[in-house]
């Protein structure tokens, strides 16, 4: 079991940001802490919210938290509202995509360079000179690294470069099928085995037994349903089955479901039914 974070300030949409969640890496920390088995991760960190190295040096010390239990998603950020409200900078999508690609460099080059030594980095968004390579992460092979997206150039480059797993949001089978493709031939191009990479999806979860069930569960989390069953899992538990297997038959190997109203506790119930059957199927509630 698995338990996945977004790194959002604010609230998606148009809610209230101050029913929003709270910083991912502090939240894990703690978490890291009050857990024992619980894999934790991010789904993503923006790489607008934190300096390439501070972000290397926090990933280190919550996976020694955690005694190696950490996975990290780095994406390139794109919600507006929140870096305005916060008077964080937004840039334009290509230097936002520079500063994910200097993100994930110099994640693999705390992981490469020996504790005793130091490295430079000349980047396209940021400079490191005798930067130490501590600390580093309680997992010997380093922090797996998840990048997503559907972004059709830079993002399957970067995921073939860097990343142990690649990870499509809310989609369709089609779109993911499209994408992972990308992702192939991207690897295909380096030289990488593409079936070195865990393809994974996130989904979001509205399940129930009948139609004015899943109405009212669609409607609590401001959803509408008939969008979801497109590009998520909802229905009745045969279509919820349906659609993970439809994932599964195009190489998923790793689903995230998104639990939006934590207090339906009978949703998480049927949630508990349905993965029952599916013993690779991961939770994120």
């Amino acid at each position: 079991m698995v338990f996945f974070f977004s790194d959002h300030y604010h609230v998606m949409g148009d809610n209230d940001p101050r029913n929003g969640p709270t910083d991912a890496m502090t939240t894990l920390a703690g978490i890291a802490r009050d857990t024992v088995k619980l894999r934790l991760g991010t789904l993503v960190c923006s790489a607008t919210f934190r300096q390439p190295a501070r972000l290397s040096v926090i990933a280190a010390e919550i996976d020694q938290m955690s005694s190696g239990r950490l996975e990290l998603g780095v994406g390139a950020g794109w919600f507006d509202r929140e870096h305005e409200a916060l008077g964080i900078s937004f840039p334009s999508l290509k230097e936002r995509f520079d500063r994910m690609e200097d993100q994930l460099s110099i994640l693999e080059l705390f992981r490469i360079t020996p504790a005793e030594s130091t490295f430079d980095y000349q980047g396209k968004t940021v400079a490191l000179k005798n930067c130490p390579a501590l600390p580093k992460a309680a997992q010997e092979s380093g922090i797996p690294i998840i990048v997503g997206g559907g972004g059709p150039k830079r993002t399957p480059n970067l995921a073939a470069r860097f990343a142990n797993e690649f990870n499509l949001p809310f989609s369709s089978p089609t779109d993911f099928e499209l994408q992972a493709n990308r992702v192939r031939q991207a690897c295909e191009s380096i030289s990488r085995e593409a079936d070195s990479m865990v393809f994974s999806v996130a989904q979001v979860l509205c399940i129930g037994t009948t139609e004015k069930e899943l109405e009212r569960r669609s409607a609590k989390i401001g959803r509408d349903l008939s969008e979801l069953r497109e590009n998520g899992v909802a229905g009745t538990l045969d279509e919820a089955r349906e659609r993970i297997k439809s994932f599964q038959q195009l190489g998923v190997s790793r689903m995230y479901f998104q639990v939006l109203d934590e207090d339906d506790l009978d949703h998480v119930s049927l949630l508990s039914e349905l993965l029952d059957e599916f013993t690779e199927v991961e939770e994120n509630a």
